[in-house]
């Protein structure tokens, strides 16, 4: 593999205004699908084989209205100490602001809280439900401002009116995250590099590879449903491994040029070297990005298959338009001072991560033993993570939201924020009421229900019931999700006596639904992607020891992620510090897609430092000093990577839409605990206690697996052999004299 992607690199140093211009075209091809198929974005979750799915899809069939995908405002009206909402006066003002919303734009019906009798028993709180024509992202900021107006003639009257629902809700859009983000990249980038022209390549190959993937992920919208938060962290992670993949070729290009080399060769030697490690570290990614499909969750499925995408077209660009690149400024990328490359020693001096490296090295279990035990204890909270989707009771305490939710459940109950919506389908013409009013009475009996609405028939054929249950405990509580349980087991109980089919359905039975599927899944979608990135790193390294050594690094790392996550989300810790708001609850979504980025990006840093090793290994140091060797010339740039990294994932956070928000956070903790943690430090102290061993395999295995030259061997090879060729036997028994060596 390396003698292909060194001429790869070659080429595309010597053809560098083709490579270039090739690039541009694709780009500007990309720009004009993107403006001309693109549609908007949805926002609605959907899970294919969830009851509440199913459910969800009937109503469309049998009730239309009920099913209708358009945006939701709920307006909530107080009256004033001592008053009632029901007052004559009080009357008046709620029945002109409800005629108000009639006439707003985009508004399809409005319920008002008189003629559908949502008043609260003290009559001091009723609420109105505005269904709007569109969905959320189709509503526009007139129509958000022209529904808050007739709100404040409530207000003006002496009410107090509050809205609540998505359609008060904007759209998240990116705020100044990416800009953060790419700013501090520049800043860490001149750094390193100690050059403004050599940082500027990484940030060049960067925008145009997220600008070529995001273009063909809007073009995608016009054949699926694109869900609005697939751009947002598509773009989050390209904007990371690309700068981090051109980061590490431009870093070895530099060392080949201190060394010595031609400016072309130069260029082949570090796309044959660290562009091996790129390639393999990516696919790492990419595999644990597409396995988010086994989740059957559409929503996971686009956002992994996207930021798959963006990661291949991430590692074309660092194989192709960085060295293209790196042509243009040729010796230029050092610097006027010619400043030292990672990995070379000034004035004999050792650099720091050469250093640091004989320090883990000489005290190995002192190191280990205080990361893994630092680490356990940041897992802790993680015991007791809750999933769910938040809601307008996780929002901030001052946003008119938060009010709504808070006025509903002092009015009507906590329940009364999200209730469940029954579905009793009997198939049969006209016998839906008898049936419905059987799981009716067996609903009411059930603990933690506080009311069942009355049963609504379809005018079609009469075998469709629709009610709607009130649960006394919050929406997002445990109390509410085993009364989902309750009704779905009582109805099943049931059915020999209605015949019945029993959907629990409503936005808060898809949200339990949602949380069901992702903790069902996890075990086997993190048994897929460990399996399957176990296999290959043990194909890349040929070693058994290094991918368990890598897996278990992993799963210590994102154990510590997730008890931070648990800790400021869920728990509130530093949530002021930091400028977050606890929601006491961590999404349902974020688990899964942690996991499967986390891995990905753990294996990058894996990928990086042990490839280092394994070919100062392979080119004579012995066991300790390899990997002293490898901390010395990867320390410099993986530091440097991660904290570019952890500026972009954090900057993330300042987004408006909570998942994009909490994770970036999480992704930045676990690249802080794996790059920092796991692998600078860790890594070392275990692969020093492994010694020789840990570059064994099996005779039997060894034969088996391909040989794949990532270190760079068949280049030495190259190079060593005289013009009229030599033996190539001596050079292909390289690997085997590695296998065999630990024995010695």
């Amino acid at each position: 593999m390396a003698t292909a992607l060194y001429r790869l690199g070659r080429w595309s140093y010597r053809r560098r205004w083709r490579v270039t211009l090739l690039w541009l075209v694709l780009l500007a091809l990309a720009g004009v699908g993107a403006a001309t198929l693109s549609r908007p974005t949805i926002e609605a979750f959907s899970i294919p084989g969830t009851e509440s799915q199913r459910a969800v899809d009937l109503l469309q069939q049998r009730f239309p209205e009920a099913g209708a995908d358009g945006a939701v405002a709920r307006v909530v009206f107080a009256a004033p100490a001592g008053q009632r909402i029901t007052d004559p006066a009080g009357r008046a003002e709620v029945e002109r602001v409800v005629s108000g919303l009639r006439t707003a734009p985009q508004v399809a019906e409005v319920a008002g809280p008189f003629e559908a009798e949502a008043v609260s028993p003290d009559g001091r709180v009723a609420l109105a439900q505005v269904v709007y024509k569109v969905p959320r992202n189709d509503l526009t900021d007139a129509d958000r401002e022209a529904l808050l107006a007739v709100a404040q003639l409530g207000r003006d009257a002496g009410l107090t009116v509050e809205v609540g629902g998505d359609a008060a809700q904007a759209p998240p859009e990116q705020g100044a995250g990416e800009l953060i983000g790419v700013l501090v990249a520049a800043i860490v980038l001149t750094i390193t590099f100690g050059s403004l022209l050599a940082a500027g390549l990484p940030l060049i190959t960067a925008v145009v590879g997220v600008a070529v993937s995001l273009l063909v992920i809007t073009m995608a919208s016009r054949f699926v449903d694109l869900n609005s938060d697939t751009p947002g962290l598509a773009l989050m992670l390209g904007l990371a491994v690309s700068i981090d993949y051109a980061l590490f070729i431009g870093f070895r290009y530099r060392e080949e040029l201190r060394a010595g080399g031609e400016r072309d060769e130069a260029a082949g030697r570090a796309v044959g070297t660290a562009g091996s490690a790129v390639v393999f570290a990516g696919l790492t990614v990419i595999i644990a990005l597409a396995g988010l499909a086994v989740v059957n969750i559409p929503i996971l499925t686009q956002i992994g298959l996207a930021a798959a995408f963006t990661v291949a077209v991430a590692v074309l660009i660092a194989l192709t338009l960085l060295p293209a690149l790196l042509g243009f400024v040729g010796r230029r990328v050092l610097g006027r001072a010619g400043r030292v490359a990672a990995g070379a020693v000034p004035e004999g001096r050792p650099s720091a991560g050469r250093r640091w490296g004989l320090l883990v090295t000489r005290f190995p279990w002192l190191f280990a033993g205080v990361c893994v035990v630092a680490l356990a204890v940041l897992a802790i909270p993680a015991l007791d993570i809750r999933l769910g989707l938040p809601d307008d009771g996780s929002a901030p305490a001052d946003t008119t939201q938060r009010k709504a939710y808070d006025l509903l459940t002092e009015g009507f109950g906590p329940g009364f924020n999200g209730p469940l919506t029954v579905v009793v389908d009997t198939g049969e013409a006209g016998s839906a009421e008898s049936a419905a009013q059987l799981i009716s009475a067996a609903i009411t009996r059930l603990p933690n229900v506080a009311s069942v609405s009355p049963p609504v028939y379809d005018q079609a054929r009469g075998n469709t019931a629709l009610m709607s249950v009130v649960s006394a405990s919050a929406p997002a509580s445990a109390a509410t999700e085993d009364l989902v349980d309750d009704i779905r087991r009582s109805a099943a109980q049931l059915r020999p006596q209605t015949r019945a089919d029993v959907s629990v359905t409503g936005q808060t039975a898809i949200d339990i639904d949602i949380t069901k599927r992702t903790s069902e899944t996890i075990v086997p979608y993190l048994a897929i992607v460990v399996g399957l990135a176990f296999l290959l790193l043990m194909v890349v390294f040929r070693s058994l020891l290094v991918p368990l050594k890598a897996v278990l690094g992993f799963l210590l790392s994102l154990a510590a992620t997730f008890g931070a996550l648990v800790a400021v989300f869920q728990w509130g810790w530093l949530t002021d510090q930091l400028g977050l708001e606890a929601t006491g609850l961590i999404m349902n979504l974020i688990p899964i897609m942690v996991i499967g980025l986390v891995f990905g990006l753990a294996m990058d840093y894996e990928v990086f430092l042990v490839s280092r090793m394994r070919e100062e290994f392979t080119h004579g140091s012995g066991a300790v000093e390899a990997v002293v060797q490898g901390c010395g010339r990867s320390a410099r740039v993986i530091i440097a990577a991660a904290v570019i990294m952890i500026g972009v994932f954090s900057g993330f956070i300042l987004a408006d839409a909570q998942l994009t928000k909490s994770f970036g956070f999480a992704l930045a903790v676990a690249v802080f605990f794996d790059a920092l943690v796991v692998r600078m430090t860790i890594v070392p102290a275990v692969m020093a206690l492994f010694g020789r061993a840990a570059w064994w395999v099996p005779s039997w295995l060894g034969r088996v697996l391909p040989r794949i030259d990532i270190e760079g061997e068949g280049l030495r090879r190259r190079e060593a052999m005289p013009a009229q060729g030599v033996a190539l036997a001596e050079g292909a028994t390289a690997d085997r004299g590695v296998e065999r060596s630990w024995h010695s």
